[in-house]
Parts: C-alpha cells; sequence; structure tokens
C-alpha cells in the first residue's frame, strides 16, 4: 500500500512539473512574440528643393545605425518646396503627431519649429547662426530642445571670397545678392565686405525679397557689370539658386556658392559643409537623442569637414582657366 501511496505521489510531482514547464514555455513563448523592437517615429520638415540631399543623407545615416524605415522607425516628412507662409502651422501639425525626434532643415523652419514646441526634441540641420537667431543659449549647449548642426557660413564668408580671387584673380567687382530679412545673410554681408576692402574689391549689394525682385535684378545687371557673383547664403536666395547659376552662366561670371549641391547644378565653384554628408551626420544626433540624451547635452556641431569643389564644365563654359594651385587642393571635382 505504502508503494502504491510513493509512486503515485512520484507520478503526480512528474506531471505537475511537467504542466509547470508546459505553462512557462507558453508564457515565455506570448512573451516573445510580444516583444518586436520598438517603433520610433521621427518627423522631418525640410524645404525640400536644393535642401534635398540633407534628407538623403539623414536616411542613409539612420540606416547605417540601425533604424530601418518599415522596421523599427517611421519618418514623417512635411516638405514644403521652398514656401515659407504657412510655416508654423505646418510645424504645429508635426509637433501634434507627438514624435519622437522633430528633424528641421533650415533656419526657417527651424525657427517656425521651436515657436511650436518647447517638449519635442528637435535637431536641426543647415542654420548659420543659431546663437544670433536666439535659438540656442551658447553652441556649448542650447539649455533648450534643441541641438543640430550650424553650417558656420558667416566666418566663412570671407574665405570663400578669397578663394573666388584665387580662382580669378583679375575680379574688381562682385555682385551680391542679400535676403535682408534674414540676420545670417546680413552678418554674412558684413564679413565678405570687410575682406572685400582687405583685397581691394568693390560689392555691389542688391537686396532682394521675393524671386521677381531677384529676377529684376539680375535683368538690371548688364554683362561686363560686374566680374563675379557671389553667393550670400540665405534661405531665400538658395531656393532660386537656379537664377544666379543661370545668370552667371549666360554672363560667363564665375560664381561662388556656399556648398557643393549646388555646384553639381552649374555653379562654378563651392565652399562649405556638404548637404548629404550634413544629414548623415545629423542622423548620429538623432539617434542620441533615441537613445535617451537630452538635446540640452549635446553641443552644436560644425560640419565634420569643408569641401572645395569645382565645376569643370562650368569652368569650361565660361572660359576660365583654372590655376593649378587650386586644382590640387580641390575635394571634388565635378564634370
Amino acid at each position: 500500500m505504502e508503494m502504491k501511496c510513493i509512486r503515485r505521489h512520484r507520478c503526480l510531482s512528474a506531471w505537475s512539473r511537467a504542466v509547470v514547464l508546459a505553462v512557462s514555455t507558453l508564457c515565455v513563448g506570448i512573451s516573445l512574440a510580444g516583444a518586436q523592437p520598438r517603433q520610433y517615429q521621427v518627423a522631418v520638415l525640410t524645404s525640400g528643393l536644393s535642401f534635398t540631399p540633407v534628407l538623403e543623407g539623414l536616411q542613409e545615416g539612420l540606416e547605417r545605425l540601425g533604424y530601418v524605415p518599415g522596421k523599427n522607425i517611421t519618418l514623417v516628412v512635411e516638405d514644403t518646396h521652398g514656401v515659407v507662409p504657412g510655416l508654423a502651422q505646418r510645424a504645429a501639425r508635426l509637433a501634434a503627431t507627438n514624435p519622437d525626434v522633430l528633424v528641421t532643415i533650415g533656419t526657417p523652419h527651424t525657427r517656425a519649429a521651436r515657436q511650436m514646441t518647447t517638449s519635442v526634441p528637435i535637431i536641426f540641420i543647415k542654420v548659420g547662426d543659431p546663437l544670433h537667431y536666439g535659438l540656442i543659449a551658447s553652441y556649448a549647449s542650447s539649455q533648450n530642445n534643441l541641438t543640430g548642426i550650424s553650417t558656420y557660413s558667416n566666418p566663412l564668408a570671407g574665405k570663400r571670397l578669397e578663394i573666388l580671387q584665387e580662382i580669378a584673380p583679375g575680379i574688381k567687382r562682385i555682385l551680391a545678392v542679400v535676403a535682408p530679412d534674414e540676420q545670417n545673410a546680413r552678418l554674412a554681408f558684413e564679413r565678405l565686405t570687410e575682406t572685400a576692402q582687405k583685397l581691394e574689391i568693390q560689392v555691389l549689394r542688391r537686396d532682394v525679397t521675393t524671386r521677381e525682385e531677384l529676377e529684376h535684378v539680375l535683368r538690371a545687371t548688364p554683362p561686363g557689370a560686374v566680374d563675379a557673383i557671389y553667393h550670400v547664403p540665405s534661405f531665400f536666395v538658395t531656393t532660386y539658386i537656379d537664377l544666379l547659376i543661370q545668370k552667371a552662366k549666360q554672363d560667363k561670371l564665375p560664381l561662388i556658392v556656399h556648398e557643393d549641391s549646388m555646384v553639381d547644378q552649374g555653379a562654378l565653384v563651392s565652399y562649405g559643409g556638404n548637404s548629404r554628408l550634413m544629414g548623415v551626420q545629423a542622423a548620429k544626433l538623432v539617434v542620441k537623442v533615441l537613445q535617451g540624451a537630452r538635446p540640452a547635452e549635446i553641443p552644436i556641431q560644425t560640419p565634420d569637414k569643408m569641401m572645395l569643389a569645382i565645376n569643370l564644365t562650368t569652368a569650361k563654359a565660361i572660359g576660365l582657366e583654372l590655376p593649378r594651385n587650386v586644382l590640387e587642393r580641390v575635394d571634388r571635382l565635378v564634370e
């Protein structure tokens, strides 16, 4: 009798262990099935047009770091196609979706986003001088919900003129189209004039606020009136850079710009950050925030590399022979 009880106890014990194991396995299976990777949402407010390479670089950089659209991240892109009016409403709509990060490309888009939210982390790209615009407290720490990459365009304004003179030593008078409503453009123009005085180059300034005004300025500048065109960095003029490129080719003038995607479009020379690479660089900041860092903890950055790019086809078309000492240090040649 006692032996039967022992056997029964052993059978019940074994059966209980089997049930517990089965239930545990089922629970683990359910848990694993539900442990899907977190889906992050990154909203992007961009002007599109010549800023498109920045977005392409951002996507490339995120994928390199393991954040793949459709897998563990969703990109919600609001492309304004160069239109500034209504930016605040469009920024507000993006912020209302409560993204994990809001990426802004360009100064007007960053300012609009900053006005609409103080809680959503904002990573900006291609802002000339975020400190002067009052977007950040300092380059070491924004002390708010922003961080990002400044193009460092103002300090480079004089350097670009020096490069232009190296390429075309005979220049004595240049056309500078300025967007007076943009503080970044005003500051860059100040740096430009300081260098121009040292180099004894006369700067013909023309202020524009609309496409029609820009077209009028270019039409009213007859062939021979200037020796070169200098692109003073601004959101507005960058949007219509094709008009400056067309004028430069038509009058066979060297045109210097601030980044090399414009050289791809036909400008002669650029010196500054590369748009696509700045997008790749910004992806690292986005990932830091997704992993828990606060924007105020991340210092403002400048482009990892400043690039000198020259369009050889344009040089030939305007009849310009490029000096060897310039060609020897070019980072990128476009043909």
